[in-house]
């Protein structure tokens, strides 16, 4: 049975790199970086936290496109910056399907070097450090946070493939 991975957190936290590689370990699977399909919009682009953005289009495509890999037997895992109001429409939309949904945060010293890693116009500095402390603020449940400030990539994947605490 296909699986959903549903990956979250700030800027910088290492979300596209943790996705990249469970996605690679999979036979049949699919990569969905809901920023690619946000920045889609061109004409009338609105960024996501201003009004007048076009976030129900969004997760009009995203639902669609995730469903239609998932009937066609395909791992999918999507990242993108998740509340609990499009996560709970997700769990209702993907009943009968395995979901892993995980939260992943790092120490502030640890976000500002790996945002210094990033291509230079994709470094976001000390608002990478505003967007961490609005995710621990935002009452996640504790058991799908997963702090990979002292992880590799490859232990923070293996933590995520072989932990049920992350099924919803």
């Amino acid at each position: 049975m296909s699986k959903l991975y549903i990956i979250t957190g700030p800027a910088g936290v290492g979300k596209s790199t943790i996705s990249r590689k469970i996605t690679q370990s999979k036979k049949k699977s699919v990569l969905i970086e809901g920023d690619e399909i946000y920045h889609q919009v061109v004409g009338g682009y609105v960024q996501a936290w201003k009004e007048g953005n076009h976030l129900d289009v969004f997760w009009k495509v995203c639902i669609s496109t995730i469903r239609t890999y998932l009937e066609y037997g395909y791992d999918v895992i999507f990242n993108y910056i998740i509340t609990s109001t499009p996560l709970k429409k997700m769990q209702g939309d993907f009943k009968g399907y395995d979901i892993k949904f995980i939260v992943l945060l790092v120490d502030e010293k640890t976000l500002l070097l790996r945002d210094k890693e990033r291509p230079e116009d994709c470094q976001m500095n000390e608002r990478c450090i505003t967007l961490l402390k609005s995710f621990k603020n935002n009452n996640y449940n504790e058991q799908y946070i997963l702090d990979t400030s002292n992880f590799t990539v490859n232990e923070t994947v293996d933590i995520i493939e072989n932990d049920n605490r992350f099924i919803l």
